[in-house]
């Protein structure tokens, strides 16, 4: 994202957002970027493509295989209701592994990025 307009037109004013500053042009150019996106990258996929075929499979089974999912579990349980809480327990442990697999990968290279546009940005900029 490069401005706040599609079409600036002729003689309109460039509206700036905040990672068109040349720090952030700058750090995005950096291999330490570069590894910390891949290393969101590593864990947000695979996780979001789990989840998804997950639930398309509660989804695919509640409506089409409608005699499994109506089995009693334990008294008026069923296998519907078991899957949909365990959507939730599924939802609850990507979140925390997600938020396990940030702090030990990826907050460390974060805090080193952040650290050095603190420091460039108290000296006024790229060198």
């Amino acid at each position: 994202m490069t401005s706040a307009t599609d079409d600036p037109g002729e003689g309109a004013e460039r509206i700036h957002l905040r990672n068109d500053h040349p720090i952030y042009v700058e750090l995005q150019q950096t291999p330490e970027f570069a590894e910390l996106r891949s290393k969101f990258r590593r864990f947000v996929f695979p996780a979001t493509f789990i989840f998804m075929a997950w639930y398309l499979l509660y989804v695919v089974l509640s409506n089409w295989a409608t005699d499994f999912m109506s089995e009693k579990v334990v008294g008026n349980i069923n296998v519907a209701l078991v899957f949909g809480i365990l959507q939730f327990v599924s939802t609850f442990l990507i979140a925390w592994l997600y938020g396990r697999y940030m702090n030990k990968n990826a907050d460390p290279l974060a805090r080193g990025l952040e650290q050095r546009y603190d420091e460039e940005s108290r000296l006024g900029g790229v060198r």
